[in-house]
């Protein structure tokens, strides 16, 4: 008598998506540096049909929610466990912006060990291309 087959959390998510008939999920990563673009890619990806789940906070500018570095340090952390849930929820991950620091170059390992597609608006800073990733 054969078992039955359980599916993984994974599997449960992408049939629910199904059932429901959501969208394309695209999240969008990158450098805050580059919000400006984000907003734009967010715009087209939006335009095309896509839910977009991107970045929410730009640390970069002041805030009085990371005005110190004791707000600053814990919020970094949970912004950051907050974009990996952010990539699981997707479909598809739209990195935006011709540099790759340390923290986009992590979402791209972590994705890429995931299985998800990756896009690139600037293809040639794809870090999996050079082996640095």
């Amino acid at each position: 008598m054969p078992y039955p087959q359980y599916l993984t959390a994974e599997e449960k998510l992408e049939q629910g998506k199904q059932a429901l008939d959501i969208p394309r999920i695209v999240v969008i990563c990158g450098s805050t540096r580059f919000m400006a673009d984000m907003h734009e890619a967010n715009l087209r990806e939006t335009a095309a049909g896509h839910i977009v789940v991107a970045p929410g906070c730009n640390m970069k500018e002041p805030h009085a929610l990371w005005a110190t570095e004791a707000q600053a340090e814990p919020l970094k952390a949970r912004l950051d466990a907050l974009h990996r849930a952010k990539i699981r929820l997707a479909d598809e991950v739209l990195v935006v912006g011709d540099y790759i620091g340390d923290s986009t170059r992590a979402e791209i390992r972590y994705a890429a060990s995931l299985g998800m597609s990756i896009r690139y608006t600037h293809p040639k800073v794809n870090p999996l291309l050079d082996g640095a990733a």
